[in-house]
């Protein structure tokens, strides 16, 4: 913490009092142990990105007065999320002395009445009417789904009608079969853009998706491949590097698309066909380089892929484009239209004419229909996109992969991208998502992220959270969500502060954790959640009781005096690893760089010198555990030390393994450093061996440390 921060003004008991109505934490506990106040400061300028005005002590007790009379201003919740099995109590509210009679509709047709309990709660005066609460009780036996919960109400001789989301979510997610009993689930975890063949333009690709989890599964006898987000950047200029900070987190980025395999390529005339395989030869050639260069790629898929969409297309491919396009809805239209706006106007979208800031303006859909043959072109590219995720899903499940694809959600979006344009409220403004310090990242992080609003979604019924989580799953045996603590409270950064001057705002855990259940049942999909840094205990005692995964690196799993876990002491519902992206492969780790790297760039809090030596502490208490167990002898080579370590997982009841597919070739480089910028090239190292020396799919099949990596962790 700053010295600023540590003499700033501790918050009134009011602000407190405040700060607690909307989830804002005033204290917390740090990652040494310590306890921490939040400044006032801080939580003012939160709760201001709440929509709340604390600035003066006036302020904060007529914000309070407000927020404990707002649910007796309307009558219904702006939405109900239970879990089946179970009948919780909905309050109504009603002009005191009226009737009210409540039901539920049916996601799939009909109707169900809901009993009113024998619960008497005071009338209050609001706003100068007296305002009385009647309780309804939901029916336990509702079906999963999306219902609506409606109420009529009867006073002074009026009716009226009130609706809300009815939201009714598993228990628990339950295991797919091919994890029940005795049985476990292996696979790679890649990058995929980093993962290029001979046909690829310069980047990794859905064909490579769907060649990489072929391979895997018929030669390796791999469950499932997992891939970093495949979430869409920026349509122009230069573009974003991290998957992790994409435009939006509901569509896919069509540089992922493979030219060739789109279907009408094949009806091409001679002469476009002639120009197309130039392009892709020129492109090809950037799969030697050491080196990732997306703004190169997208140049020239865009081009070509302007060309095919020109192209005329089948009455029965006509009909599929355009059924794709009612099923996505005016979300679609929305991002395509942002995409063609910034073609024409540039980016950042901030810097466009104001009456373009609203996609609902006039002067939007002006734009959107001078622009409908680009907007038609950005619309295209998500079908064709869907339909090779698709394929590499479907190729993937007919090798005999039991999950398939597992897909990555990122935690946010970029504060200039697309979602950030067209969720308008839902996204707070003058605060962005981070972490606090940890041992690993010990000067905090800030993603530059704006964080989902609680209150505004749940008064948009968590409708932009389905749609988000519905196409992320729409192809998928599985999905990894990123700091999944921020579906249960997140750390936010007010503008112009440090990371290490943010807080907690909390979110409602049982929503959000309780609709990722009900789409991933309906998919049929896994739930891994990344549940690392600093996490309260019983997080992950719900997350388990919950169905979701868990993540555990081996580097990184401690008994309570900080030793090496013993594998019998691991969690069962885990996705159990060696490394992460946010760690050097293996080879580098037990060489020390990510130290090296940290204090050549700055990032260490303690001398170099203890870093290392703690570093190698660490390492040694591991490795030394894997040596009395057999599993790797004194002064065993690299190589044999990456595979001991992996197969030590199989010793743990870990239901899932993931090993990067960088530990299968060797690869030593850091795929993304925290806490840096252009400092270190993050997310543009391509997939090389221990040498640095570019490795394509194509060799995969040759590549011996793979093959003795899946003998290490697959099931005997």
């Amino acid at each position: 913490m700053t010295d600023d921060a540590q003499h700033a003004p501790t918050p009134s008991p009011a602000l407190v009092a405040l700060a607690r109505e909307f989830g804002v934490a005033t204290e917390y506990w740090n990652w040494q142990g310590e306890h921490v106040l939040v400044p006032a400061t801080t939580i003012v300028a939160v709760l201001a990105a709440l929509g709340v005005d604390a600035s003066s002590d006036d302020a904060v007790q007529v914000a309070l007065e407000q927020a404990e009379q707002r649910p007796w201003r309307r009558t219904l919740p702006p939405v109900v999320v239970t879990r089946a099995g179970t009948a919780p109590w909905v309050p109504v509210h009603l002009p005191h002395g009226g009737s009210v009679q409540a039901w539920a509709e049916l996601e799939r047709g009909g109707r169900r009445e809901l009993t009113q309990q024998d619960h008497w709660v005071e009338p209050r005066v609001v706003d100068g009417a007296q305002v009385g609460e009647a309780t309804f009780a939901v029916p336990a036996d509702l079906p999963l789904g999306w219902h609506r919960l409606v109420a009529r109400v009867e006073a002074s001789g009026e009716a009226t009608t009130a609706s809300c989301p009815l939201v009714v979510t598993p228990q628990r997610l339950e295991l797919p079969a091919s994890l029940t009993g005795e049985r476990r689930g292996w696979g790679f975890m890649t990058q995929l853009y980093s993962v290029r063949s001979s046909r690829s333009w310069g980047l990794g690709d859905l064909d490579d998706l769907a060649e990489l989890a072929v391979w895997s599964a018929s030669d390796l006898g791999a469950d499932f491949v997992l891939v970093n987000p495949l979430h869409a950047a920026e349509p122009v200029g230069v573009m974003e590097p991290s998957p992790y900070l994409p435009t939006t987190r509901r569509f896919v980025n069509p540089i992922y698309i493979r030219v060739e395999a789109v279907p009408e390529v094949a009806y091409m005339p001679a002469a476009q066909r002639q120009l197309l395989e130039w392009q892709a030869e020129s492109a090809q050639a950037a799969n030697a380089v050491d080196a990732l260069d997306r703004d190169a790629c997208w140049t020239a898929k865009r081009s070509a892929l302007q060309t095919v969409f020109e192209l005329p297309r089948s009455a029965a491919r006509e009909r599929e484009f355009e059924s794709f396009c009612v099923e996505q809805g005016q979300g679609l239209v929305d991002f395509a239209t942002w995409c063609a706006l910034a073609e024409e106007h540039g980016l950042p979208w901030g810097q466009w004419p104001v009456e373009l800031h609203d996609p609902t303006s006039r002067e939007v859909a002006a734009e959107r229909e001078r622009l409908a043959a680009t907007v038609e072109f950005y619309r295209w590219l998500q079908w064709v996109a869907d339909e090779q995720l698709s394929a590499a899903h479907r190729r993937a499940r007919e090798a005999g992969m039991s999950l398939g694809v597992v897909h990555d959600l990122a935690v946010g979006v970029h504060p200039e991208g697309a979602d950030a344009w067209g969720l308008g409220a839902a996204l707070a403004r003058g605060v962005s998502v981070g972490a606090p310090p940890d041992a690993f990242n010990q000067q905090g992080q800030d993603w530059s992220q704006p964080p989902w609003r609680p209150d505004m979604l749940a008064e948009l019924g968590y409708a932009p959270y389905r749609d988000m989580l519905r196409t992320v799953l729409r192809h998928a045996g599985g999905v990894r969500v990123d700091h999944v603590l921020g579906l249960f409270r997140l750390w936010w950064v007010p503008d112009g502060c440090p990371p290490t001057e943010g807080t907690y705002v909390r979110y409602d855990h049982e929503a959000l954790v309780g609709i990722l259940a009900l789409e991933a049942h309906r998919a049929g999909a896994v739930v891994v959640g990344e549940d690392l840094g600093v996490v309260e205990p019983w997080v992950r005692t719900y997350l388990r009781e919950r169905g979701v995964f868990g993540t555990s690196i081996l580097w990184f799993e401690k008994d309570d005096e900080g030793r090496p876990l013993p594998p019998e002491a691991w969690r069962e519902l885990c996705l159990a690893t060696v490394t992460t992206h946010d760690l050097p492969p293996t080879a580098g780790y037990l060489a020390g760089v990510h130290v090296d790297l940290r204090e050549k760039l700055g990032l260490l809090t303690r001398p170099v010198e203890e870093e290392r030596e703690i570093d190698e502490a660490e390492r040694a208490s591991v490795l030394s555990m894997l040596v009395e167990r057999g599993l790797m002898s004194e002064g065993a080579s690299e190589r044999e030390t990456v595979e001991a370590l992996h197969r030590f997982l199989t010793w743990t009841p870990a239901r899932l393994i993931g090993v990067s597919l960088a530990d299968a070739v060797g690869d030593r480089r850091t795929i993304n450093q925290p806490g840096t910028d252009e400092e270190y090239p993050n997310w543009r190292v391509p997939l090389a061996d221990g040498s640095g020396t570019p490795v394509l799919l194509d060799d995969l099949p040759r590549a011996r440390r793979a093959r003795a990596l899946a003998r290490a962790v697959r099931p005997r």
